[in-house]
């Protein structure tokens, strides 16, 4: 994926066949870089993104997007991504090509410190973090907004 023509659906970000991981810092994202990487994926698999390098391509995004990226979770998914670097998180993007590869990077998700993380697919967005303890996820619509937004909500 390049970052500076990244892939959309609609006018916004939608990066079929990766996973978008937040990380609360930098070191953790290089620490799950690192482990991705010992597991056998190389530079091009993994796509980094500075707090604020996210909060300009959203910044760019938004205005442009079709009404109908609204019909699904991609504009909800955007403004979350931007939330998230407005605090400071870090992203790390990971092309995943075949099931092994979706376990490894899942198994980095659960154990390296991830804030969020979303799996693309034509079709759906997987969420693969779960909400914190006391939390509860709601019917996700774009009026509502996304369950990560609500989330992030509550951490700040």
């Amino acid at each position: 994926m390049d970052k500076t023509n990244p892939p959309t659906s609609f006018g916004v970000f939608k990066p079929v066949g990766h996973t978008v991981i937040a990380f609360g810092s930098t070191g953790d994202m290089d620490a799950a870089a690192g482990s991705l990487l010992a597991a056998g994926f190389t530079a091009p698999d993994l796509v980094r993104y500075t707090p604020q390098e996210m909060m300009a391509q959203v910044d760019t995004e938004l205005p442009q997007a079709s009404p109908l990226a609204s019909v699904g979770q991609e504009i909800n998914l955007i403004k979350a991504h931007r939330v998230l670097a407005a605090r400071g998180c870090s992203f790390l993007v990971v092309h995943a090509t075949d099931d092994a590869q979706t376990a490894k990077v899942d198994a980095v998700v659960h154990t390296m410190k991830a804030v969020s993380a979303q799996r693309y697919g034509r079709f759906i967005v997987e969420e693969l973090v779960s909400p914190h303890p006391g939390e509860t996820q709601v019917f996700e619509s774009p009026d509502r907004g996304l369950d990560l937004a609500v989330t992030t909500d509550k951490q700040g």
